[in-house]
């Protein structure tokens, strides 16, 4: 059989709980965010119920689950924050309270990491570079 033919294992979305498992990271993730110095001010004016759903949906495309994601791409939502300085150090930040969110739901080091790459491979877009 060759690798086209092969069939795909589950996805990451999947592997680490789907639906409920994204929420419950969102929710936990964006907790940790606005009480971060560093880069709660990007979310000033921000109506977060609406960032989190966008977000939610958003991960479940980028982790393998189903796409519903009809928002606008990642370097024209993140422009205006690019205006205000979002830079590298600010998604460092972002990384690292992504991984602390993955570990505090007991989500396994290897899925971590997948999930971690996957977010390191769109940094170019979100700082618009």
């Amino acid at each position: 059989m060759s690798e086209a033919n092969e069939v795909q294992g589950p996805s990451l979305y999947e592997r680490i709980g789907g639906e409920a498992a994204v929420n419950a990271a969102v929710d936990v993730f964006y907790g940790k965010v606005l009480e971060d110095y560093r880069i709660n001010r990007f979310f000033e004016r921000t109506d977060m119920a609406k960032q989190a759903e966008h977000l939610k949906t958003f991960m479940t495309v980028a982790f393998g689950g189903p796409n519903n994601y009809t928002g606008r791409s990642l370097r024209d939502g993140h422009a205006r924050l690019v205006k205000m300085g979002l830079n590298d150090s600010h998604y460092d930040a972002v990384m690292e309270h992504l991984g602390a969110t993955m570990q505090e739901l007991n989500v396994p080091a290897d899925l971590i990491a997948e999930a971690a790459a996957l977010v390191e491979s769109v940094r170019g877009e979100v700082l618009g570079k």
